[in-house]
């Protein structure tokens, strides 16, 4: 990262933190897999009923849920999860201003990049200032991230930058923010933290509890968001712009569904009328459109089987809206259980995903190569500064993966986790963005995550990551071995 850069944030931060008003962080974000398995687990064990497959999470329900559960008859590793996310939601929410710098170093950056993915680059850092007050809330970041050093030049960071109000049930915001959308622990198939945010203002509510309407309570908690992006930066085709939507629903405990819709629209050589295309645009009968429209299908049921608490979900993608006759579906499997020990649960995951289209939902021995994140018109596709908005290995591609992750008493977190990825398919060369030719690929990781006391309640951050993997994506070839180094210091 270039030095001025550096300076040049640090003179903006300073200088902010002196002048600027106060803001609000109102959400538990993309990127926290101790913080998203406690979560579950207290999901499953009915201490709290909001919604966990839509991210950010609104922290403003969670701590309504937790104010109202009867944590004293839950097992202790429950009580345990309970007051962490609690004192997280509440550090998160109070009043006040902060600063804090990351850093994150890699030989190389994983090829299977998950909710918790670390660096996407080989090195990159941030200078961050954030706070909290009354309906308002924002973040700045300002830093770099540099694919190979010495080679490419270092690109401009803001993510994570972000602005938000919140008006009545509504937070509006615009920044640069990851999004989860789907109960995968590994994959999201629509829309993940894969690709790096691009610009975009968007609305959602700022609880996810249940509706007080009488036609409206009958969903249970839920989740409604919308959100305007735009592809910057280097493209095949200018002027493209992006939407989504997503709704959750809870109907009934432990149970969650949530459909979405994202579609590129406008753009070089497109006519622009986005309110006539998005209404128009539900391709029901295969018909000709002016957009690269996806829509999604996601279910997850969580409970307690005998003393196990568990979690089955499963997630379907379109790449058109017509659901039976010519649908190009790409799926998603997955389970998870929480096996007690002495302390805290072990979290056990299983979790296939399959981005090899199949005509129709259910036809799953006809398949369209090729197909997945692709489009005619549309020639980037799906993807945003060279990665893929939704499952990390891109379309044709298959990932197995078995993870367990548990929490300390102290705090400190760690995973292990074992893929086995299928990249691309000789049915359709140089169609996916990772290799051009197709892999076969184990690896293997593991992660620790150390919360360091620093005194006056200031707490360092730091992630250490070793993997193993038998093959690569081309043009590289055989075994390769990383180490990855992340942290997060107050200022």
């Amino acid at each position: 990262m270039h030095i001025r850069y550096l300076r040049s944030a640090m003179a903006v931060l300073l200088w902010t933190a002196i002048c600027s008003p106060v803001f609000a962080s109102p959400w538990a974000e993309v990127g926290d897999n101790q913080l998203r398995a406690d979560i579950e687990l207290l999901q499953a064990t009915g201490a709290v009923s909001d919604v966990t497959i839509h991210w950010p999470l609104p922290w403003q329900s969670l701590i309504e849920d937790l104010s109202r559960a009867n944590l004293a008859a839950q097992p202790a590793g429950v009580q345990a999860a309970a007051r962490r996310v609690l004192a997280q939601a509440q550090a998160a929410t109070a009043s006040g201003v902060s600063a804090w710098a990351s850093l994150d170093l890699t030989n190389t950056p994983s090829v299977v990049y998950g909710f918790d993915g670390m660096g996407r680059g080989e090195g990159q850092a941030q200078l961050v200032l954030e706070g909290t007050s009354g309906p308002y809330s924002g973040r700045i970041a300002l830093g770099g991230i540099t694919q190979n050093f010495g080679d490419k030049p270092n690109k401009i960071m803001p993510e994570g930058t972000y602005f938000s109000a919140r008006l009545g049930g509504v937070r509006v915001y615009a920044g640069y923010l990851d999004h989860w959308w789907g109960p995968g622990q590994i994959t999201a198939l629509q829309l993940s933290n894969n690709a790096r945010p691009m610009p975009q203002i968007g609305i959602s509510r700022s609880s996810s509890q249940a509706s007080s309407w009488p036609i409206l309570r009958w969903l249970g908690p839920w989740q409604l968001e919308f959100l305007l992006g735009k592809f910057d930066g280097p493209q095949i085709q200018s002027n493209v712009y992006y939407n989504a939507v997503h709704l959750t629903v809870s109907p009934l405990p432990g149970l969650e569904i949530g459909v979405a819709k994202t579609e590129q629209f406008c753009g070089q050589g497109h006519p622009c009328a986005p309110l006539r295309d998005y209404f128009t645009n539900v391709d029901l009968s295969n018909h000709p459109d002016n957009v690269n429209g996806e829509g999604s299908l996601e279910l997850k049921y969580s409970n307690v089987l005998g003393k196990l608490p568990f979690q089955a979900y499963m997630q379907v993608m379109n790449e058109d809206y017509s659901w039976f006759s010519r649908s190009g579906s790409s799926h998603l499997f997955g389970a998870s259980v929480f096996l007690p020990t002495r302390t805290n649960p072990v979290k056990l995951t299983v979790e296939y995903a399959n981005s090899i289209a199949t005509k129709t939902i259910f036809s799953f021995g006809t398949h369209v190569y090729g197909f997945t994140y692709r489009n005619g018109q549309y020639p980037d596709g799906m993807r945003y500064r060279g990665r893929t908005l939704g499952f990390s290995l891109d379309n044709d591609s298959t990932l197995a993966s078995v993870q367990a992750n548990w929490s300390d008493q102290v705090g400190r977190f760690y995973q292990l986790s074992l893929h086995h990825a299928t990249i691309a398919s000789s049915h359709s060369i140089n169609a996916n963005i990772l290799t051009p030719t197709p892999v076969n690929m184990n690896m293997a990781e593991a992660r620790v995550s150390l919360p360091l006391k620093l005194g006056n309640n200031r707490i360092l951050h730091l992630d250490l990551a070793g993997r193993l993997q038998d093959d690569q994506p081309r043009p590289h070839r055989g075994f390769a071995a990383a180490v990855e180094v992340a942290l997060r210091a107050p200022l």
